[in-house]
């Protein structure tokens, strides 16, 4: 039997390095944003679906996996990859900015989760990711709404994993703590520091492998940092 996976907030870096590698799986996969035009060319090289989604509004999020499942079937994994940030002193934040931030990065891995758990609870087998980032564990100055956010995300993340685990769900939460490579937006390091950001690749493998585990030892959190990152 074919999988299948769904990743919301899908885009150039993590995202299409997971989707790739699930391909390579043998997955069908099924991409989400707010507007596909940016998925055309990995939906392309992938053969993946590229569907049009809001994640913080609720029925657009229901459509969307009614129409995965009508596609694709209640996807074995889906990961929710989207965030916002919006940057500033505490003095300085403007609320609207701020609300907006708080609903992409938490209220829409909540709503995605909740899709996801109605749908895959009843087969009693499935994996809910989440991505997350050095903001889930620690604040940075200037930077108050995206540590919101994420600490939200990984709590949502915690409580489901001890919700839906016993019922044969696998909730896992990946702290990204550093920048990742993606020359799409020019992220690739530099001549003095070549490893200074963590390999989309490289972190959808460990996607992968937690995808993998047994569920006799499943994670909850991974934490990833490129191997020249001081902590």
């Amino acid at each position: 039997m074919v999988k299948s996976a769904l990743i919301v907030g899908a885009g150039s870096g993590i995202s299409a390095s997971f989707a790739r590698l699930l391909v390579r799986e043998g997955y069908k996969v099924v991409l989400a944003a707010r507007t596909t035009a940016k998925l055309a060319d990995l939906a392309r090289e992938t053969g993946a679906s590229a569907l049009a989604c809001d994640a913080v509004e609720p029925t657009q999020v229901v459509a969307l996996f009614d129409d995965v499942v009508h596609e694709v079937g209640v996807p074995d994994v889906v990961l929710y990859n989207a965030s916002a940030r919006a940057r500033g002193s505490i003095i300085d934040l403007v609320p609207a900015e701020v609300e907006q931030a708080l609903r992409v990065s938490a209220y829409g891995g909540f709503l995605v989760a909740q899709q996801a758990a109605k749908r895959m609870l009843p087969r009693g087998s499935g994996a809910i990711f989440f991505t997350g980032a050095s903001a889930s564990v620690k604040g940075y100055p200037q930077s108050a709404p995206f540590a919101m956010g994420k600490f939200a995300l990984r709590g949502l993340a915690q409580s489901m994993a001890r919700e839906l685990q016993p019922k044969g769900i696998h909730v896992a939460h990946f702290v990204i703590d550093g920048g990742v490579r993606n020359p799409a937006v020019g992220r690739v390091g530099s001549a003095d520091a070549p490893d200074s950001f963590l390999d989309p690749d490289a972190i959808a493998q460990t996607y992968l492998a937690v995808l993998k585990q047994p569920r006799s030892a499943w994670s909850l959190e991974v934490e990833l940092r490129p191997w020249v990152e001081r902590f």
